[in-house]
């Protein structure tokens, strides 16, 4: 971590020299702004607010065997069940960016987790299907705000030239959540899945680390005039090497009323069109495998147990994934390491739908994690770039509500051809089929490397 020797209060030059009252970006102020603890900070409690939304989406992946034996439950009926949660995220999608807007990212995100929690550890205690259904449901429309928010406001908090490598950074809690909740429900099993969801319902205390470690974004600040608090979260993350005057008004991009239609409009409609359509497909190729690995593990001759073995060191492959992306996104930019990550994984996913041997399967699906998980982390801090700061939040909730759709229907339909005897190289290769699309998509996205947010 460094401290800029210069502070950043560089009055612009005035015309007419009459007013002593100037004004400034918030992204000019970020454009030199030092990394300092205060970041690291931030990354750390928002890095477990990602590891907690991974956590909670996994948890009923590896609970499902043993709730569809409690609740007497088919195959599609199990789909469904694991659906069940993404609905409810479809369903909230588009509101947690208006809450956003309205009460802050910070308290936006308190609100997910609390609100999530709730319904988590009510879900545990459901006494039947329906029941279960509907709590798994409202924890889903809950849970989304974590997703659609987290990304958002640790970006509005970073100085330009670290953003895309930190946000990166911030991703790799991905698997540690997937680790958590594999490990959490391998090691509780015997004590029933009732359990693990109560346990994992804890994950919604964390609102209180955000509360005391977590600054306001100074970007969603002076949107709304709160410019003296602005000014103080932008010393306080600098570590007093920023000080702006009163005299500086800090401004945001308002060209645009934060509308979900203005998303559509004529400047915007390209790319939001573009970022929903790879959200989607890119969505399928992932989660359509992740929801139903255990099962197609065992088509293969492994036992549930070895399938939790395989997916735990696949999800420790994602991290050097992770880490790698963020090296490279920085000096090659969102474009070109997204495309060469995902043409990796598509070539990973061939091989694991075409596997002959034990060896290859392992070999592959590793190769999978490490690149679709790299992949994800520079997706994700790529779509908050392409909006102004009105429509930072909104337009990142089209693309949860885009994952959502394909998180819902994908397990249903894999479900189907899984209950109707499709084989495993059938089921991975349509997967892979969705891979191949988002390849495409991304290559019509502008770059956002080095450039400030509006």
């Amino acid at each position: 971590m460094s401290h800029s020797p210069t502070a950043v209060v560089d009055r612009p030059t005035e015309p007419s020299g009459k007013s002593k009252y100037w004004s400034m970006q918030v992204g000019e102020v970020f454009e030199n702004f030092p990394l300092t603890r205060e970041h690291l900070k931030s990354c750390l409690a928002l890095f477990f607010v990602f590891a907690i939304e991974a956590w909670e989406m996994m948890i009923i992946v590896y609970t499902a065997p043993l709730i569809s034996q409690d609740f007497q439950l088919d195959a599609v009926a199990q789909g469904n069940l694991i659906g069940a949660m993404f609905i409810g995220m479809l369903v909230g999608a588009l509101g947690w960016g208006k809450i956003s807007d309205r009460y802050g990212r910070k308290r936006a995100i308190a609100y997910s987790l609390l609100g999530y929690a709730l319904f988590s550890l009510a879900s545990a205690f459901a006494p039947n299907y329906p029941v279960f259904y509907v709590l798994r449901f409202l924890s889903g429309m809950t849970a989304v705000g974590m997703m659609i928010v987290t990304f958002a406001h640790f970006e509005e908090l970073l100085p330009v030239r670290y953003r895309g490598p930190c946000t990166v950074y911030l991703a790799s809690g991905w698997p540690i959540g997937m680790l958590l909740a594999l490990g959490v429900s391998a090691s509780l099993m015997p004590y029933g899945w009732r359990t693990v969801i109560a346990l994992s319902s804890f994950g919604g205390l964390w609102a209180i680390v955000i509360a005391l470690w977590v600054q306001e974004s100074p970007y969603w600040l002076a949107s709304v005039g709160r410019q003296e608090e602005a000014r103080k979260v932008l010393a306080k993350l600098s570590r007093g090497a920023v000080q702006l005057p009163r005299e500086c008004t800090l401004l945001v991009d308002q060209t645009h009323q934060g509308k979900h239609r203005e998303l559509f409009s004529r400047d915007m409609r390209r790319v939001s069109y573009l970022q929903i359509a790879v959200n989607f497909t890119f969505s399928w190729g992932y989660w359509g495998l992740q929801t139903w690995l255990p099962t197609l593990l065992q088509q293969r001759g492994l036992s549930l147990p070895q399938s939790y073995s395989f997916i735990a060191w696949s999800a420790i492959c994602m991290i050097p994934g992770y880490m790698v992306a963020s090296y490279l996104t920085g000096r090659l930019g969102r474009k070109k390491v997204l495309i060469g990550f995902i043409a990796a994984a598509v070539v990973a996913g061939y091989g694991f739908a075409n596997s002959q041997s034990m060896e290859m399967l392992y070999l592959s699906n590793f190769a999978l994690a490490f690149f679709s998980l790299g992949a994800w982390g520079v997706w994700g801090t790529w779509v908050c770039e392409l909006y102004p700061t009105s429509l930072r939040t909104l337009g990142y909730s089209w693309a949860a509500l885009a994952q959502r759709i394909a998180n819902v229907i994908a397990p249903t339909l894999i479900g189907m051809l899984v209950a109707y005897g499709s084989s495993f190289n059938m089921t991975t290769t349509i997967i892979n089929m969705f891979m191949v699309a988002t390849l495409f998509l991304v290559a019509f996205i502008p770059e956002t490397e080095g450039k400030p947010l509006h």
